[in-house]
């Protein structure tokens, strides 16, 4: 198979690509040449924002597109109608469970509802709305029969540039009494970058198409299991100290982003941590344990010196040395 990666070079894109050159396939990455391509591709550079941005991709056939971008759907209509004539064969696109309307009920399926978007949208673009209209994008220059739509949940795992799972790796890695979020029971989905890559390599191969959740089932995993795993892996050092949702919230505390991954019971937990994946489960979708992720990820932000790159367009998360003491220590 050969496929062709808009993107490539971080994360998502690179753990793909990686995947599809493990298994023997022929890739290609299309990138804009600020980060090293993984060894084995053929790179071609070029930034589809700009004018005339798509010029390395005049020429050249490919089986699969897989596009990873989150920025103004008109980018996605651009590359895809560029190569939907004659030129690749299918389209599958990374999008979003962000894409459905808020608040999304427990157990919601591929068939919730989904927010507004526009195929042709430019300039800045909220992300729900920019990925539901690279999605539309996608569908309208390949048909449905032809567009497969990876609506990823949390995300984590080696390479990852949003920084949640390294702060609190690195935050065990420094010891001491660790404030962690409550209830240690809490259900947790995300997947792991590498069996995302999996899927989408495999689901591509297969031919398949429409929409597809794609996280680990709701009982995967726990609040306690993913915090003490990465405690376990770097090192035993820190001492986690389990703390009710109620005072961190009043501590004026941010989910999500001062506490990453962490959404305390309710609503916006069901949405984001009770996600229906069932269809991708049923399609071969196999989620690692957490504590391997958790290693791996530690091995590697090790071997790259222990800061984790940081995506310029996404904020950086994790709570301060000081509001985390006073709530330790009242």
């Amino acid at each position: 198979m050969k496929l062709l990666i808009l993107g490539g070079t971080e994360f998502v894109g690179r753990a793909v690509a990686e995947t599809a050159l493990a298994r023997g396939h022929e890739v290609t990455v299309f990138h804009r040449g600020r980060h090293e391509p993984p060894k084995g591709v053929r790179a071609l550079l070029g930034d589809r924002t700009a004018e005339d941005g798509l010029a390395a991709l005049a020429d050249g056939r490919w089986d699969v597109v897989v596009d990873t971008w989150s920025g103004a759907p008109s980018a996605v209509r651009d590359a895809a109608r560029l190569l939907a004539e004659g030129r690749a064969a299918r389209y599958v696109y990374v999008s979003s469970r962000s894409v459905y309307e808020h608040p999304v009920p427990v157990g919601a399926d591929e068939g919730a509802e989904l927010v507004d978007g526009s195929p042709d949208a430019e300039g800045e673009v909220a992300y729900a709305q920019a990925k539901r209209g690279g999605e539309l994008a996608a569908v309208r220059e390949f048909g449905p029969d032809r567009s497969l739509l990876v609506r990823a949940g949390l995300i984590l795992g080696p390479y990852e540039n949003i920084g949640r799972l390294p702060w609190w790796l690195g935050r065990m890695a420094r010891g001491g009494e660790v404030l962690a979020p409550g209830p240690r029971d809490l259900p947790v989905q995300f997947i792991d970058v590498r069996d995302l890559a999996e899927w989408i390599v495999s689901a591509a191969d297969f031919g398949l198409c429409g929409p597809y959740n794609l996280v680990c089932p709701p009982d995967h995993t726990t609040m306690g299991e993913l915090l003490e795993a990465c405690a376990r892996v770097t090192g035993g050092g820190a001492e986690l100290r389990w703390t009710d949702p109620e005072p961190i919230l009043a501590a004026g505390v941010e989910p999500w982003s001062d506490l990453p991954v962490w959404i305390p019971p309710g609503e916006l937990h069901g949405t984001m941590h009770g996600s229906n994946v069932w269809k991708a489960v049923l399609s071969g979708l196999r989620c690692r344990p957490v504590a391997e992720t958790a290693a791996d990820t530690w091995a590697w932000l090790r071997s790259i010196g222990g800061e984790a790159p940081q995506r310029p367009d996404r904020p950086r998360v994790g709570l301060d040395p000081e509001t985390e003491r006073k709530l330790l220590h009242g």
